[in-house]
C-alpha cells in the first residue's frame, strides 16, 4: 500500500493542478463572455472570442514544438501558468474590446503551447502500465470541472460580479503553477536528445521535415490520430458551434430549457467518466478509441434528428457519456506510440492542422446553416462523423495492429 501511495504521489499532485486550472478556466470563460457582452451589447463581439483560440494556435504551433522538445518541459509549464495568470489578472483593467482581444490572444498562445508540453511531460512521468488509469482519472477531473466551474461562476455572479470571477481564475492558474513546482524535474540530469537550443528558421523547417518523416514511417499511427482528431475535435466542435441556434430555432427551447439541456450533457460526461475510471482496466484501447468514437457519433445523430427536448436530451447524454472512453483510449494510444523526443513537434504540428480545419469546417457549417437549414446541416455533419467513426473502428480493430494498443 505504501508503494502504491508513493507511486501515485506526483500523478495526484498533477491531477490536482489540472483540476484547479480547468475549474478556473470555466469560471473565466463564462465571466469573459458576460464582460464583453456588457461592454459591447453585441453577440458578434462575443463570437469573436471563439475565433481567437484557433488563430492563436495557428500563430503559435508552427514554432512551439521546436521549443517544447528542446527545453525543460516542467519549467515551461510553470512559466506558461504564471504568464496566463498575470495576463488574465490584467483583463478587468482593459478599457476596450480590442485590448481584451489582444490579451486573450496572448493567453491562448500560452494555452496552445501548454497542451503539447503537458502531454510530453505526463508521458515521461507516468509509467506505461499506469497511463490508462491516469488518463481515465484525467477525464474524470476535467469532467468534474465542466460542472463545478460553471456552478462556481454562477454563485460568484450572485454574490459579486464577473470581474471577481476573472481574478479567481488568475489565482487558480497561479496556484496550478505553484503545484507544478512540486513536480519532479525529469530533465535535470539529462540533455534533450533533439540537440541544441539555438532555434532558427532552418531549424523549424528541419523539425517539420522530422514530423513529416515520422508521419510517413508511422502511417498507421497517424491515420488513427487524424481520424480521431477530425471526428472528436474538428467535426464535433463545428457541430457544437450551432448548438445554441439549434436549441432555439429547431427545438424552440427557452433559455432555461437550453440550460437544462447543457446540464444533461454535463451529467453524462461526469457519469461516463466515473464509470470509465472503474472499467478502464478491463477494456482494451482499441475498443475505447473505436467503439467510444462510434457511440459519441451515435449520440450526435440522435441529437441531430431530434425534434423534442426529450430526444435531444437522450442524444446529449449518450454523446457526453462516451467522450471519456474515447479520449482515454486515444490519449493512451498517443502516449504509447509517439516517442517523447518528438512528441512536442508532432503534437504542435497536428494541432496547427486541427486549428485550420476547425476554422474552415466551422465556417462551412455556419454558411450551410444560413443557406440550407440548421437541422439539415447538423444532420449532415453528424452522418459524416459516424462514417469516419466506423472507419476508425475498423482501423483500430485490425488484428495485425493489436500490438499498437498494448500498454504494459
Amino acid at each position: 500500500m505504501k508503494n502504491i501511495i508513493m507511486s501515485w504521489k506526483y500523478p495526484s499532485i498533477l491531477l490536482l493542478g489540472i483540476g484547479v486550472s480547468n475549474v478556473g478556466e470555466w469560471i473565466y470563460f463564462i465571466a469573459l463572455n458576460l464582460i464583453v457582452l456588457d461592454m459591447t451589447g453585441s453577440p458578434l463581439a462575443v463570437s469573436g472570442l471563439y475565433i481567437i483560440k484557433p488563430l492563436a494556435t495557428l500563430f503559435t504551433n508552427f514554432w512551439a514544438g521546436s521549443l517544447i522538445d528542446r527545453i525543460n518541459q516542467r519549467n515551461i509549464m510553470i512559466f506558461l501558468d504564471l504568464i496566463r495568470s498575470i495576463f488574465i489578472a490584467l483583463l478587468p483593467m482593459m478599457s476596450s474590446v480590442l485590448l481584451i482581444y489582444l490579451v486573450i490572444f496572448i493567453i491562448n498562445m500560452a494555452s496552445s503551447m501548454f497542451e503539447p508540453t503537458s502531454m510530453t511531460y505526463i508521458t515521461k512521468l507516468i509509467p506505461a502500465k499506469d497511463r490508462k488509469r491516469f488518463n481515465s482519472l484525467h477525464s474524470l477531473v476535467t469532467s468534474g470541472a465542466f460542472l463545478i466551474g460553471p456552478a462556481i461562476a454562477g454563485l460568484l455572479f450572485l454574490i459579486s460580479n464577473p470581474t471577481i470571477a476573472i481574478y479567481i481564475n488568475a489565482i487558480a492558474l497561479f496556484f496550478s503553477g505553484l503545484l507544478t513546482c512540486l513536480m519532479p524535474n525529469l530533465e535535470k540530469k539529462s540533455i534533450p536528445s533533439s540537440g541544441g537550443h539555438n532555434i532558427s528558421i532552418q531549424q523549424f523547417i528541419k523539425d517539420w521535415t522530422v514530423v513529416l518523416k515520422f508521419s510517413r514511417e508511422k502511417k498507421y499511427i497517424m491515420v488513427v490520430y487524424v481520424l480521431f482528431s477530425f471526428v472528436m475535435i474538428v467535426l464535433a466542435g463545428s457541430i457544437d458551434s450551432l448548438e445554441a441556434a439549434f436549441a432555439k430555432e429547431v427545438l424552440s427551447l427557452s433559455d432555461s430549457e437550453y440550460g437544462l439541456l447543457v446540464s444533461i450533457a454535463g451529467a453524462g460526461i461526469v457519469a461516463g467518466a466515473v464509470i470509465n475510471s472503474f472499467l478502464v482496466k478491463w477494456i482494451t484501447n482499441s475498443i475505447l478509441i473505436g467503439l467510444g468514437t462510434v457511440l459519441v457519433s451515435f449520440g450526435y445523430i440522435i441529437y441531430a434528428f431530434s425534434n423534442t427536448f426529450l430526444i435531444a436530451g437522450i442524444g446529449f447524454f449518450i454523446l457526453a457519456f462516451f467522450i471519456s472512453y474515447a479520449n482515454t483510449g486515444f490519449l493512451t494510444f498517443y502516449q504509447s506510440n509517439i516517442p517523447t523526443d518528438v512528441m512536442g513537434r508532432v503534437g504542435s504540428f497536428y494541432s496547427l492542422v486541427e486549428a485550420m480545419l476547425i476554422i474552415v469546417t466551422t465556417s462551412i457549417m455556419g454558411a450551410a446553416a444560413q443557406v440550407i437549414s440548421i437541422q439539415i446541416t447538423v444532420i449532415l455533419g453528424s452522418l459524416v462523423m459516424m462514417l469516419l467513426s466506423l472507419i476508425l473502428l475498423t482501423v483500430s480493430l485490425s488484428p495485425s495492429k493489436s500490438g499498437r494498443y498494448q500498454v504494459s
